[in-house]
C-alpha cells in the first residue's frame, strides 16, 4: 500500500477532476495547471488536517494530510453521459493510534454501496494512504455523479477522490464470411470455410463452460465472504470477551485498592483512637494539676486581698510615687523630643557636609544598534570609585571630569538610589529638596526615574521610602503624602492626571515666603505604597513625546513628580510643610543634531531655551548674583523653592558611551561640573507658623490629663476591694473545670462507642470483598 504517484496519473488515463477533500488546490507539473482542485463539491461535514509525516505517501503526500470528516455527499455535475471510473483515496489522519474498528463506514456510488464497513486503520494503519481504484460509474442524462459516505461506526472520512473517462470500446465488428467476432476479447478471428461449423460448436461448448466455472467462482466467492464474515464476528465476539475480561479485571483491581484503602482507614482510625486516648488522659491529669494549681493562686490571692485591705492607710505614699512617675515620664519625653532634634540636626549638617547640591554621573551601556554600526565606547571608567570619568575624545586626548559620584553600565536601579536616599530623610524633616535627570535624548533618564514595573526608578523607590520612614515614626509623627505630576511643554504647564482637558491656563503664584504653588493643580493623596505605582504610571502616558533623529520616540517636554509631605510632632506640636520635586528633563541635544522641522523644531527650541535658563540660574547661583532669573522659564519658576540657598537639590546627568555621541556628551559633563561648583546656604526647615497656636491648645490638655490622672489615684481604692470579688471568681472558675472534666470522660466513652462500630464495619467490608472475589473468579472462568 502505497501514496498516488506521478506514473499513476499517466497511466490511469484522461482524468476528468481530481479533488483534494478538506484541502486547497495543489498545484500540479505545470506552473499554469493545478493537478489538485480545492474541496468545493461536497455537502456536509468538516475539514481537518494533519502535521503528522505520511508514512509511503507517495509522490503527493500533502493529499493525504486533509481530509473530508463526518456525515457528508459529494454531487460532481456537468458530466458528459457515459461511463467512469473512481479511485478513492483514505487516510486515517485522526485516531492514528488505534484501535481497529473505531471508524467503519459505507460508500455508496450512484446510490449503489461499493463498500461496505471500510476500515482504514485495520487494512493500513495510522497516518497511511489506502487507494481504492476503478470503481465504474455511469452518469446518465442529468449528468451527475452522487458519492454517500455514510458511518456505521464512527465518522467516515476521505482524502481524494479521482474521475476519469472509462477508456473507448471498440465497436462490435460484424462476422464476414471467413472470420468471427470472440465475446470475450472481441478479436477478429480468422475461420476457414471447412471447419466453421466444427469451431462453433466448440466455441459455444467452452463458452458453457466458461459459465459453469464462472458461476462456481461465483458461489466460491460467496462461501469466502461469509466465512470471511464469520471470522470478523468471531473477532468481535473475541474482542469483546477480551473487553469483559479486562473490565472485570479492572473492577477486581479497584475492589483491591477500595480494600485497601479501607484498611488503611481503620487502621487510622485505630492510632487515632489510641493517640486520643493517651491525649484525654493527659488532658485529665493536666487538668488535675491546673486545679491544684488554681487552689493556690486562690489561697494566694486571699491573702493579696488581706495585704491590700491592709495596705489602705499607706494610700498617700503610693500617690505620691504615681505622680513621681508621671512626672519622671513627662521628663523622658522631653528629653526623647531633645535627642530627635539632635538627630535631626546631625543628618542635616552630614548632608550640608557633602553639599546641598550634587552631582551623579551615569553612563547607560552601548545598545546592539551602536554595536553592529561599528561605534566604540569613549568614555573610561578607571576612576569611577573615586568619582572621576574620562572622556576619550580625538584619538589618544583624555578629558577628566569630576563628580560626587560616577555609575557605570553595571551598576543597577537599587545602587544609584541607595546614594540619593538620604536626601529622602531631609524631606520629611521639613525640607525642600530637588531631584532632577540631565543629558541628551536616549541616555536613559527616564529609565532612571520612572524605571519599569520590574525594575523601578529613583520615583517609586523614594515614595516607597517616604512611606517606610513614616510608618516608623507613626509614634511620634503623622505625616500626610499628595503626590501631582506636571508636564512643561513648550512653555505651558499642562496637569497629567487630570481627567479631562481644561482651557483654563495653569499659571505659577507665590503662595507665601519663599514657596510656590499652581492654583488648581490635582493632588492625589496617597496612603500605601500600592496606590503610587498607577499615578506615576498614569502621569506618565499622558506625557507628550515625538520622534527626531536621535530617539524614535523622544521625550518633548519635562516631566515633574511633585511630593508634599506635611508632617505634625505629636510631642511639641510643630508643623512642617516640606517639598521634594522629582524632574525628568527633555532631551538636551542640539538642534543641528535633530535635524528638527514644523512642531518639532518648535519643541526643540523651547526645550533648549528652558534648559538655557536652568544654566543661567546655575550660573546666578554659582556667582552668588544678587538677581537669580527663576522667572526666565517655567522650569526654574516652578523649581524656585527647591533650587534656592535653603534647600537640597541632586542632579543625575545622564551620558551615552557612542563615539557618534561624544560632543553631547561633553556638553553635558560641562554643564554638570558648573552645577557641582555651587555652593548653597545652610538648608532651612520649612515650619508651618499657623501651628503655633495649636501647641498652647495642647499644653492646656496635657493639665487637663494631669487632673485625670489624679482622680485615676482615687480609683484605686475601689480595685482593692474589687480583688476579694475576684478570688470568689476564682472559686467558681474551679467548679467550672470540674464540670468540663466530666464532660471529657463523656466524650472519651463516645470516642470508645464509634471504635466499636468502626470494626463491625471493617468486618463487613471484609465479607463484601470476599464475595466480589469469588464473583470475578467466577466471571474469568467464563471467560476461559
Amino acid at each position: 500500500v502505497s501514496g498516488l504517484r506521478r506514473a499513476d496519473c499517466r497511466a490511469a488515463g484522461e482524468c476528468v477532476l481530481f479533488v483534494n477533500a478538506g484541502g486547497c488546490a495543489i498545484q500540479g507539473d505545470h506552473p499554469s495547471a493545478n493537478l489538485f482542485s480545492s474541496d468545493s463539491f461536497f455537502q456536509g461535514g468538516e475539514s481537518i488536517e494533519t502535521s503528522e509525516n505520511i508514512v509511503q505517501g507517495g509522490d503527493y503526500p500533502s493529499l493525504y494530510s486533509s481530509a473530508r470528516y463526518g456525515d457528508f455527499t459529494y454531487r460532481f455535475d456537468g458530466l458528459a453521459p457515459g461511463d467512469y471510473y473512481l479511485d478513492l483515496h483514505f487516510a486515517e489522519i485522526v485516531h492514528t493510534a488505534g484501535p481497529t474498528g473505531i471508524r467503519s463506514f459505507d460508500v455508496l456510488v450512484q446510490q449503489d454501496k461499493i463498500l461496505s464497513q471500510l476500515d482504514v486503520f485495520k487494512v493500513v494503519g495510522g497516518n497511511r494512504p489506502l487507494q481504492v481504484l476503478d470503481i465504474r460509474a455511469f452518469v446518465g442524462s442529468n449528468g451527475a455523479i452522487t458519492i454517500d459516505f455514510k458511518g456505521v461506526r464512527g465518522n467516515p472520512m476521505v482524502c481524494g477522490i479521482c474521475i476519469r473517462k472509462s477508456p473507448a470500446t471498440p465497436a462490435a465488428k460484424l462476422g464476414t464470411r471467413g472470420s468471427g467476432l470472440c465475446k470475450k476479447c472481441l478479436t477478429d478471428v480468422e475461420i476457414s470455410s471447412p471447419i466453421q461449423k466444427r469451431t462453433a460448436k466448440l466455441i459455444s461448448k467452452y463458452e458453457k463452460q466458461i459459465e459453469e466455472l464462472t458461476s462456481q467462482c461465483n458461489i466460491k466467492s460467496d462461501e469466502c465472504s461469509m466465512a470471511w464474515s464469520l471470522v470478523e464476528s468471531t473477532n468481535q465476539e473475541l474482542d469483546r470477551l477480551k473487553m469483559e475480561l479486562h473490565q472485570k479485571l479492572v473492577q477486581t483491581d479497584n475492589f483491591e485498592q477500595v480494600l485497601d484503602t479501607q484498611t488503611d482507614q481503620l487502621r487510622k482510625v485505630s492510632q487515632n483512637y489510641e493517640n486520643d486516648k493517651k491525649l484525654w488522659a493527659a488532658a485529665i491529669s493536666n487538668l488535675e494539676r491546673k486545679i491544684k494549681a488554681m487552689k493556690q493562686e486562690q489561697a494566694l490571692l486571699s491573702l493579696e486581698a488581706h495585704d491590700c485591705a491592709h495596705a489602705i492607710p499607706d494610700l498617700s505614699k503610693m500617690i505620691e510615687a504615681v505622680r513621681a512617675l508621671v512626672a519622671q515620664c513627662d521628663d523622658l519625653k522631653m528629653k526623647y523630643h531633645e535627642e530627635m532634634a539632635k538627630r535631626k540636626k546631625l543628618h542635616n549638617i552630614v548632608q550640608e557636609t557633602k553639599g546641598n547640591i550634587r552631582v551623579f554621573c551615569r553612563c547607560r551601556p552601548l545598545s546592539k544598534v551602536e554595536t553592529s554600526s561599528g561605534y566604540k565606547c569613549v568614555v573610561d571608567f578607571d576612576g569611577a570609585n573615586d568619582g572621576d570619568i574620562g572622556i576619550i575624545n580625538g584619538g589618544t586626548a583624555k578629558k577628566t571630569f569630576k563628580f560626587d559620584r560616577v555609575y557605570t553600565p553595571k551598576d543597577d536601579q537599587a545602587e544609584v538610589y541607595a546614594d540619593a536616599s538620604p536626601l529622602v530623610t531631609s524631606v520629611l524633616d521639613g525640607y525642600n529638596v530637588c531631584i532632577f535627570a540631565y543629558g541628551q535624548t536616549g541616555t536613559g533618564k527616564t529609565f532612571t526615574m520612572e524605571g519599569t514595573e520590574r525594575n523601578r526608578g529613583v520615583n517609586y523607590r523614594t515614595l516607597e521610602e517616604l512611606f517606610k520612614i513614616a510608618e516608623e515614626r507613626k509614634d511620634t509623627v503623622t505625616y500626610n503624602i499628595s503626590v501631582s505630576v506636571l508636564e512643561v511643554y513648550n512653555e505651558q504647564i499642562r496637569d497629567l492626571l487630570a481627567t479631562s482637558p481644561s482651557s483654563k491656563k495653569l499659571e505659577i503664584k507665590q503662595a507665601g515666603e519663599g514657596s510656590h504653588h499652581v492654583p488648581g493643580i490635582v493632588e492625589a493623596k496617597v496612603e500605601d505604597i500600592n496606590e503610587v505605582w498607577d499615578v506615576l504610571q498614569t502621569g506618565s502616558n499622558s506625557r507628550a513625546v515625538g520622534s527626531n533623529n536621535v530617539n524614535e520616540h523622544s521625550s518633548r517636554s519635562h516631566c515633574m513628580l511633585c511630593i508634599m509631605v506635611r508632617a505634625k510632632n505629636l510631642i511639641n506640636g510643630d508643623c512642617t510643610r516640606s517639598k521634594l520635586w522629582l524632574v525628568d528633563l527633555a532631551g538636551s541635544e542640539r538642534l543641528a543634531k535633530t535635524d528638527a522641522q514644523g512642531d518639532r523644531l518648535k519643541e526643540a527650541q523651547n526645550i533648549n531655551r528652558s534648559l538655557s535658563a536652568l544654566g543661567d540660574v546655575i550660573s546666578a547661583l554659582a556667582s552668588r548674583s544678587s538677581h537669580i532669573p527663576y522667572r526666565n522659564s517655567k522650569l526654574t519658576h516652578l523649581l524656585q523653592d527647591s533650587l534656592g540657598g535653603d534647600s537640597k537639590a541632586l542632579m543625575f546627568v545622564q551620558i551615552s558611551p557612542s563615539d557618534n555621541d561624544a560632543s553631547e556628551t561633553l556638553s553635558s559633563l560641562n554643564f554638570a561640573s558648573r552645577v557641582r561648583g555651587i555652593e548653597l546656604g545652610p538648608a532651612k526647615k520649612q515650619v508651618d507658623t499657623a501651628e503655633l497656636q495649636k501647641v498652647k491648645q495642647m499644653l492646656e490638655r496635657s493639665k487637663q490629663e494631669a487632673k485625670l490622672k489624679e482622680e485615676s489615684l482615687r480609683k484605686l481604692e475601689e480595685n482593692c476591694q474589687n480583688l476579694e470579688s475576684k478570688a470568689k471568681g476564682k472559686e467558681q472558675l474551679y467548679k467550672n473545670l470540674q464540670d468540663k472534666v466530666k464532660e471529657l470522660e463523656s466524650q472519651l466513652d463516645s470516642k470508645t462507642h464509634s471504635q466499636i462500630t468502626s470494626e463491625k464495619q471493617q468486618s463487613q467490608l471484609s465479607g463484601k470483598l470476599k464475595e466480589k472475589e469469588e464473583a470475578c473468579t467466577a466471571l474469568q472462568h467464563k471467560v476461559t
